[in-house]
């Protein structure tokens, strides 16, 4: 397959586990992430959304993986204008984040730097392990395009320098025709790689479906379901789908063109409800090795 790797959001979802895709004898901490690796070369680490990440954690991880392997790492939500439960923070900060601001986009710089120097070294020995694959900034769905969003993805830019970073937009007016020009130029001018989507085209939300290549290092596709009750109800209901062969294989011809403009292309699938995000990506690293056959 090339520079493709396949893989999931989250080898540690509670409803994957319950589902009995780990085998026993396989259900521990350690035992889950080395039964995964030896299946998929790829893995996006989503938990660093919710809470900082620990140094010890990413030793263990880089411990427990064999050399190619990837990790792709959700960055936390204060770092990209999410609400932040002060709880999420480590004790000694939550008393300047406190008295912050409720935007979270206008938070005290000095704090970001330090939550961001916290974050990034906890993620360092992962980082020299040669085991980091991307930075996942998953901007939230209220991040229109304009003059102020673009200010504040340029200091997540300054924040990030040398680091790799791929960039999801929830909004979905940044890839619509009138401005996907300008989506395109901005990425690639800050040098971050662009994150196609795959979910459902009916709803206002809907991210259209492009491929646009802002890095020649990296693409990265997130497969997030079908659902149409994206956005709403519980997590179950916005992710439950299983992809049919027929609607994997619409994005063949897409993965080989990213294919042939990035060095390296990530496929994920965050279709988490039950066994089905990990089923889905079985039956792509299928249909991707039949493709080259």
């Amino acid at each position: 397959m090339g520079g493709i790797a396949v893989g999931v959001c989250g080898w540690t979802d509670p409803a994957l586990v319950r589902s009995g895709w780990y085998p026993s004898g396989s259900r521990d901490a350690e035992g889950r992430l080395r039964y995964y690796a030896e299946r998929f070369p790829v893995v996006e680490a989503d938990a660093t959304y919710y809470a900082l990440p620990s140094a010890r954690n990413s030793e263990l991880w880089a411990a427990r993986t064999p050399p190619g392997f990837r990790f792709d790492v959700k960055a936390f939500s204060l770092l990209t204008g999410h609400p932040t439960r002060a709880a999420a923070l480590p004790a000694d900060l939550r008393p300047a984040f406190a008295r912050g601001p409720r935007n979270p986009r206008d938070a005290d710089p000095a704090l970001l730097d330090e939550i961001w120097g916290r974050f990034s070294g906890a993620l360092e020995p992962l980082r020299s392990a040669g085991r980091l694959g991307a930075l996942l900034f998953q901007f939230p769905p209220w991040l229109a395009p304009g003059a102020r969003a673009e200010e504040f993805i340029g200091r997540c830019a300054e924040r990030t320098d040398g680091w790799p970073v791929a960039v999801e937009f929830r909004h979905p007016a940044w890839w619509q025709r009138e401005t996907a020009d300008r989506t395109e130029a901005l990425l690639s001018g800050l040098g971050m790689a662009a994150v196609a989507v795959d979910m459902t085209q009916t709803l206002p939300a809907s991210v259209p479906p492009v491929t646009p290549v802002t890095s020649p290092d990296t693409a990265v596709v997130r497969f997030h379901g079908r659902s149409t009750a994206w956005g709403t109800g519980s997590k179950e209901d916005r992710y439950r789908h299983a992809y049919s062969t027929a609607e994997l294989t619409e994005w063949l011809p897409r993965i080989r063109s990213l294919a042939d403009r990035a060095d390296t292309v990530h496929v994920l699938f965050n279709n988490c409800c039950g066994d089905a995000a990990v089923r889905a990506a079985e039956t792509m690293q299928e249909l991707l090795s039949e493709a080259v056959r």
